[in-house]
């Protein structure tokens, strides 16, 4: 799959507006009325339009430079190619174009229909395992989201009475406005103010609903986290948030990962940090250890000689990095254990290696603040 900064022909730090524009003059050269029946240009207009649906918005957009496609097409994510005809993609970016965008100036009819409107988006919060983020999971979220009323079958009636249609716009939901200027007649499409786009009038609303059409449900949605992800990371799940009212396209399910706390390991970007307890003999004479990771045991050899809070690098024992096969590295912080009980045993030997010790007079440094 093509990098959508390359189908716009844009840098990876374009604003908006540099990203609208090279978006526009694609659109305008592949667009559908002007190659009638080019099954490439169709393919074009459609690739151009998935790239502007995610670089125009702030939040897919940097989910898309954490991630790449698969931060905004995993998981039940619904792309352009798979789940949005023609007609969604002009409806959905039409005011790229302005109201009543028509690139042959009218010559086919009237211009396009206003953007659809949006329903509310759906935000969750979802923890993950360490061990989750390390290797990537599965998980099956049960959430309550504005679904269609069972009783009115989404009508928002009362049962056994239907919407009438709306006389201000003749049920379309929209009006069509002509104005005069100098440069001769425009038309521009707006919502009906009567009907608030519906296309309907509902004189007995439904019990259940309140004539919304809408009741709120409890669902389940499987999605699939990559590996790597990090507090705060969220992921975006096209249409699969709120239904909304006749006429308005379902928002989006926005889902933000937090970190459970780790009985050992604290997390510090990829690399992971714990600490090791050792006794002060062992730090001199050094030792191989089995230590826990987030991929099960490794060993870890401690050089003699090792002095209290000194690191221990396991290289690639980290969390995944998001964009590349890399990983991190796991960090083991040394702390020499005294020993607070004696026996006289120990003391006596203790003794004897002191007076062994040529160098046993205390040394004092300077310590550089942060």
């Amino acid at each position: 799959m093509r990098d959508y900064y390359d189908i716009l022909g844009v840098q990876k730090g374009a604003n908006s507006e540099d990203i609208k524009k090279s978006y526009r003059k694609i659109a305008m050269k592949y667009h559908p009325d002007k190659n009638p029946n080019d099954a490439e240009a169709e393919k074009k207009f459609k690739e151009a339009a998935e790239a502007y649906s995610v670089l125009s918005d702030d939040q897919k957009r940097q989910q898309y430079d954490q991630f790449g496609h698969a931060g905004v097409s995993g998981g039940g994510s619904q792309g352009f190619q798979g789940g949005m005809s023609m007609e969604d993609i002009l409806n959905n970016f039409g005011d790229i174009f302005g109201d009543s965008f028509d690139p042959f100036g009218g010559i086919f009819g009237g211009g396009r229909s206003s953007r659809v409107k949006k329903a509310r988006d759906l935000k969750v919060n979802l923890k993950l395992s360490y061990v989750d983020i390390y290797n990537g999971v599965s998980k099956t979220l049960k959430i309550k989201r504005l679904e269609q009323c069972d009783p009115c079958s989404g009508s928002g009636a009362k049962s056994g009475t239907m919407p009438t249609s709306c006389q201000q716009c003749n049920g379309a939901g929209q009006v069509r406005q002509v104005s005069q200027s100098f440069f001769g007649q425009s038309v521009s499409v707006k919502e009906c103010p009567v009907c608030t786009g519906s296309g309907q009038i509902i004189k007995n609303p439904c019990t259940s609903c309140g004539g919304s059409g809408l009741t709120r449900k409890d669902v389940e949605i499987k999605i699939k986290v990559p590996s790597g992800v990090s507090h705060g990371n969220y992921m975006t799940l096209n249409q699969q948030g709120n239904k909304g009212p006749k006429g308005y396209q379902s928002g989006d399910l926005i889902i933000f990962f937090e970190e459970e706390e780790h009985p050992i390991f604290t997390r510090n970007g990829e690399d992971v940090i714990a600490e090791v307890v050792i006794q002060f003999y062992d730090a001199a004479l050094g030792l191989t250890l089995e230590v826990p990771t987030l991929d099960g045991k490794a060993k870890l050899k401690i050089p003699p000689g090792i002095q209290s809070s000194q690191l221990l690098r396991m290289r690639g024992k980290g969390f995944p990095r998001m964009r590349g096969s890399s990983r991190g590295d796991q960090l083991m912080r040394v702390h020499v254990d005294t020993p607070q009980k004696l026996s006289s045993k120990q003391k006596k030997l203790l003794d004897e290696f002191k007076n062994t010790n040529s160098d046993t007079n205390p040394k004092f440094r300077r310590i550089e603040l942060d």
